[in-house]
């Protein structure tokens, strides 16, 4: 499946089709978003907002949460802010996300399943990583999402003057419902 996606980038660069999505690395609208990885949002998130090349930030990750003020999720809205001129935030989580309700024993289960060692799996945990923390989703998306604004919000690097609100996204319409 990779090579058939480098053998159409070989094609999409030779007939010069990147043209019309060239711009620059500041985001025009001033504004970041902070969403899920899901698949259902690849092309239904812009759609749904009017969005387009260059417009806007985005960062996904796995249940388009914030789960520790320094982590990379957070690094990039800093990044964003700072260096690029970001002065609004939208979190977006959605309907139907697999991370609700994501069990990190279950995750365990499916690792060890796929060949990962139990020694690796204990060397975790004796570097003080708590898998079962980490590994674990939320168990409510409007509760997650609001977690996030407030923690980015209440961020000590964060400005006071930046606009931070949440939404959740319905995975099927693009419909948008404020936190």
């Amino acid at each position: 499946m990779i090579e058939q996606m480098l053998q159409y980038n070989r094609q999409f660069v030779e007939n010069k089709e990147y043209e019309r999505f060239v711009t620059s690395k500041f985001p025009d609208k001033k504004i970041a978003i902070v969403t899920c990885m899901d698949t259902r949002l690849v092309e239904l998130l812009s759609a749904a907002l009017g969005i387009k090349n260059g417009d806007v930030k985005i960062i996904k990750n796995a249940g388009g949460t914030i789960t520790n003020p320094f982590d990379s999720t957070m690094r990039s809205l800093l990044v964003a802010i700072y260096e690029l001129g970001v002065n609004e935030v939208m979190i977006i989580g959605h309907t139907g996300c697999g991370v609700q309700g994501m069990d990190s024993q279950e995750m365990l289960h499916l690792m060890r399943e796929r060949g990962i060692d139990e020694e690796h799996i204990s060397l975790m945990k004796h570097c003080g990583i708590d898998l079962d923390s980490w590994l674990h989703g939320f168990d409510d998306t409007d509760s997650a999402v609001a977690e996030t604004v407030d923690l980015v919000k209440n961020h000590p690097l964060v400005p006071k003057d930046v606009v931070v609100c949440g939404y959740i996204m319905d995975s099927t319409t693009g419909e948008l419902r404020r936190i």
